[in-house]
């Protein structure tokens, strides 16, 4: 069972560098909790089809957070570099982890959620070592490891950022795993999973949030080990 509660960061600076790549299309309703409520009866809005709205996405001071139990599908998938990976192993308990769900053609959320990692990994400083940071595509018919490696050149992902594929059915179940599956890549909604060193249980954060965020958030379970 997962208890939702409302976050209000009051610390949150504008995100110059995601929200410049942010552009087209109403999903800023994504990270309020007015779509989050509307969630149970109505799919989750689109991330890359075309809206009416057009509005660029906009990050939220308020954002939803739960903690949950997640148990991690026992698959091997295909990292960036071409190597078959276990993902029990890329999401290792003993090791802090990040983790969202992204593709490399979506043009909305996603390249806002990669900026605001790149961001994360920056503010982790040298402490990102210690940490590892997985991007897992939902597009992995067209993700392919090249693909992926480009996509991580381009937000200047470090060693410790890990970008996963595999087949359609694989990414599902993991997408499934973490209740992110929503039926397409087009009704991809913007989610954050961090768990702490030796932890059982995984934050889920939704919303477009800013780097700020997350990392309050990882400091939050470093506090707690």
């Amino acid at each position: 069972m997962r208890h939702d509660i409302l976050v209000h960061h009051n610390t949150m600076r504008a995100a110059g560098g995601a929200l410049a790549i942010a552009f087209l299309l109403g999903i800023a309703g994504t990270a309020t909790s007015e779509e989050h409520s509307k969630k149970a009866g109505n799919a989750t809005k689109s991330c890359c089809a075309p809206s009416a709205a057009d509005a660029a996405p906009q990050a939220q001071a308020t954002y939803r957070r739960s903690v949950e139990e997640v148990t991690i599908p026992d698959l091997t998938l295909v990292r960036m570099d071409g190597r078959k990976v276990a993902l029990r192993d890329e999401l290792a308990p003993d090791t802090p982890v990040m983790m969202n769900f992204i593709f490399t053609t979506c043009t909305t959320i996603c390249p806002v959620m990669s900026a605001t990692f790149s961001q994360v990994q920056e503010g982790l400083g040298g402490g990102r070592e210690k940490v590892r940071m997985v991007s897992i595509s939902i597009d992995p018919e067209q993700d392919t490891p090249r693909r992926l490696r480009d996509y991580a050149r381009r937000h200047e992902a470090g060693p410790q950022w890990h970008f996963l594929t595999g087949s359609v059915e694989q990414i599902n179940e993991v997408q499934r795993a973490f209740d992110a599956y929503r039926g397409s890549k087009f009704n991809h909604a913007a989610l954050t999973f961090l768990r702490g060193p030796g932890a059982s249980q995984w934050v889920r954060v939704e919303g477009l949030v800013q780097a700020e965020a997350i990392l309050t958030e990882y400091r939050k379970l470093e506090v707690a080990q």
